[in-house]
């Protein structure tokens, strides 16, 4: 299976990685000490830390079951790559994957993005269209931010992983399905349970098979590995033979990362772009906390006569930074829907990109792991 659980040495009888990425990682990782003897591959994931070789471990028991798995992890630790993996690795591999993100659908369209809906069943709907559950019907049903989905709409879930059956929007006769449910949330499950947000019932339905991804900053060996990876990719691609800065290097190890592997590849890639020969992350490093200017402690001073959509930005980005990263913590702080913030973030990234940065603004949120 070439989409598989591979490693190099501890975990045995599987095939071995990309030749290719692993010679360029053997060229740039000895001077790094990246452990490489250790370097273990599960789909699109690569690791070298005991946290996550376990985790591809756990991931090599629970795929080829039936079982339905709940991931939980920060934003940015990879959650859909894990539920890729146990499909990958399962006996339905050559099924549909399907992947919904619960926090990105409005309430009220939601239950026809899981169940679909006939013709003419609400205003809109000008022809017949299945629902995520039909369409990874023998396969497998990724759903993330599960915790965001309303009690209503948990309710309703939970009688299709009972029996397996559903009705679309406007439809007279159920449709049987038989699909297999990995969901992921970015919050601890039980407090989630606890506070009322997940049900009880619908948690145990799901957690037959719980899994949790470390965040990247408990991983130390793995962020040299993956910035190297990621380099290696862009390398590959481009034709280039760009390095990390000895700077750069001690960066690496010295940030929280708070966005986690997410993170840690964007500030690559924007080093990379920017860069001749030599990479330069200290710039590319997290600049949503580049852009807030003027922060003391819990407070944020807006200087007064600054236009209302730039207060509101670096108050969002400033509150982002305080939660950890964490966009479902940020927006519950705010007051607003998760979706609310990911329209924003998504706005000041491509005034990013196009230039159109906040001027004056100073470094923050660059962090020693020993304070």
């Amino acid at each position: 299976m070439t989409d598989g659980l591979n490693v190099c040495d501890n975990v045995v009888g599987l095939p071995t990685p990309n030749t290719h990425r692993m010679t360029v990682l053997q060229a740039q990782g000895d001077a790094q000490n990246i452990p490489l003897s250790k370097l273990a591959r599960c789909g699109d994931l690569y690791a070298a830390s005991e946290p996550m070789q376990n985790l591809f471990q756990m991931i090599g028991k629970v795929a080829p079951t039936s079982a339905n798995v709940l991931i939980a992890g920060e934003s940015g630790t990879g959650k859909e790559l894990v539920a890729q993996a146990i499909h990958q690795l399962s006996k339905e591999a050559d099924k549909p994957f399907v992947a919904l993100n619960c926090s990105a659908v409005s309430p009220q369209l939601i239950e026809a993005e899981l169940f679909g809906h006939e013709r003419g069943s609400f205003t809109g709907a000008v022809r017949m269209q299945k629902g995520c559950f039909e369409r990874a019907n023998g396969g497998t049903l990724f759903l993330d931010e599960v915790t965001e989905m309303s009690l209503d709409m948990q309710v309703k879930l939970l009688r299709v992983l009972e029996s397996n059956r559903f009705c679309r929007i406007g439809a007279e006769e159920e449709t049987e399905v038989k699909v297999r449910v990995v969901a992921a949330t970015n919050r601890d499950p039980i407090e989630a349970m606890n506070s009322g947000i997940l049900r009880s019932d619908l948690f145990y339905r799901l957690a037959v098979f719980p899994l949790n991804l470390p965040p990247l900053r408990e991983r130390d060996e793995d962020i040299g590995l993956l910035a190297t990876l990621f380099l290696g990719q862009l390398n590959e691609e481009d034709g280039n033979s760009k390095v990390f800065s000895k700077a750069s290097w001690r960066l690496l190890n010295e940030y929280t990362w708070p966005g986690n592997v997410r993170e840690l590849k964007n500030v690559v890639h924007r080093a990379y772009i920017m860069a001749e020969q030599e990479l330069d992350i200290l710039p590319a490093v997290n600049p949503v906390k580049t852009m807030v200017s003027d922060q003391v402690g819990d407070c944020v001073t807006v200087q007064l006569g600054s236009k209302l959509a730039d207060a509101e930005q670096r108050l969002i980005y400033a509150t982002l930074g305080h939660c950890g990263g964490n966009k479902t913590l940020t927006a519950e702080v705010l007051g607003v829907s998760l979706k609310t913030l990911y329209n924003r973030l998504n706005e000041y990234q491509a005034k990013l990109f196009l230039g159109d940065v906040i001027p004056h603004a100073r470094p923050y949120g660059i962090q020693s792991r020993n304070q």
